[in-house]
């Protein structure tokens, strides 16, 4: 395993870093500060309420950062790491501290090839080890290829889980519901089926899914007022933005604001009866990944906003506004492939920056 640089030390949040640089932004200048290096490919982080952060690598691994120092999280159950799938996504629920219970989703190996589950499991009491892994849901059938697992976990105001799923680079099976593909799901934290699911009493349907029409959401979050929201991987052009509702079709591969590679006509164009229209979308294509509204503590005139983070252009996106648009574009030399941002407790904004494998945090 590649070691590990981490850079300085002390408690909440904990930690202070080293000086990465300033970054101009429509509020003035911000301090970015370098968290932890010589991460190997990492896809999530989340916060702990003692101020230590836990990151997944893509490769199977999480860490922990604290006091100055990362230490790796032993009790990681299988993962199938291969193409754009592995360790993905990390939830500290809203009662960790006394359930000490996490979730993780992950791309995992079954007959016929991979699809995209979610496990729980319990941190110890000294941080250092994952107990009960268990697959609590995993799409069926597995599909070859490693393309398109999604995938981010959310926890709804309700107390149940929305997972987003990818379409495996298989498009139909996004407009199918009797596969989990290209689809928003919703289950409880033990993995079974609210009674008030959409599909549930429809024949044939998977009943954990709650939206569809999806191809490739790698970004999710809940707005201020409790609504999820999901960014999403178009082809060339059409990356989406939705505001997901109950039962809902987003459209892929029938609508869609963007080509295929190829440069040919997606489906039937950009609308249809009883498809969604997305919220905003770009085109070209930034290759979304990573999503938070933010809470406003730091800096009052974004409270609300969205923020949106590019693995193709190297910025985060700044999103505002009825209807919804992007604002700004928020750039340093540090926002490199960025694929997780999230609000700190404090009201700082972090980031993961995929393309050197660093952890930045933002501050006034």
């Amino acid at each position: 395993m590649q070691r590990r640089m981490f850079l300085a030390a002390v408690p909440m949040l904990a930690l202070m870093g080293t000086q990465a640089g300033a970054l101009e932004s429509s509020t003035g200048t911000l301090r970015v500060t370098e968290m932890a290096a010589g991460l190997d490919t990492p896809w999530a982080f989340g916060f702990l309420p003692d101020g230590s952060v836990l990151i997944t690598e893509r490769d199977g691994r999480v860490v922990r950062l604290s006091d100055g120092r990362l230490r790796n999280v032993a009790g990681v159950g299988e993962v199938a790491a291969r193409g754009q799938g592995g360790l993905l996504d990390l939830l500290v629920p809203r009662d960790f501290a006394t359930t000490r219970t996490l979730f993780f989703s992950f791309a995992k190996r079954q007959q016929g090839g991979a699809g995209t589950a979610v496990a729980r499991a319990q941190l110890s009491s000294d941080m250092t080890r994952l107990s009960d892994w268990q697959v609590i849901f995993e799409m069926t059938p597995g599909s070859s290829g490693g393309r398109h697992f999604g995938s981010r976990i959310v926890e709804g105001r309700d107390g149940l889980l929305y997972v987003t799923t990818g379409d495996r680079g298989d498009r139909p099976s996004a407009q199918d519901l009797s596969r989990e593909n290209g689809s928003v799901i919703r289950i409880a934290r033990d993995g079974r089926v609210p009674a008030d699911n959409p599909f549930t009493q429809t024949n044939g349907a998977q009943p954990e899914i709650w939206s569809w029409g999806h191809r490739n959401p790698q970004g999710a979050a809940l707005d201020l007022d409790g609504n999820l929201w999901v960014v999403e991987h178009g082809a060339r052009g059409g990356d989406e933005v939705n505001r997901i509702r109950k039962g809902a079709n987003y459209g892929w591969p029938v609508i869609s604001y963007g080509r295929h590679y190829s440069g040919a006509k997606i489906g039937e164009g950009t609308a249809r009866p009883g498809m969604e229209q997305p919220a905003f979308y770009w085109d070209p294509s930034i290759a979304p990944s990573g999503m938070m509204f933010y809470s406003g503590k730091l800096w009052p005139d974004w409270r609300g906003d969205l923020f949106v983070g590019s693995l193709k252009f190297d910025y985060i996106s700044r999103l505002s506004g009825t209807p919804l648009r992007e604002v700004e574009q928020i750039q340093s030399p540090d926002t490199l492939r960025v694929r997780d941002i999230r609000e700190a407790p404090d009201g700082t904004i972090w980031f993961l920056s995929v393309g050197n494998g660093t952890l930045y945090r933002i501050s006034p």
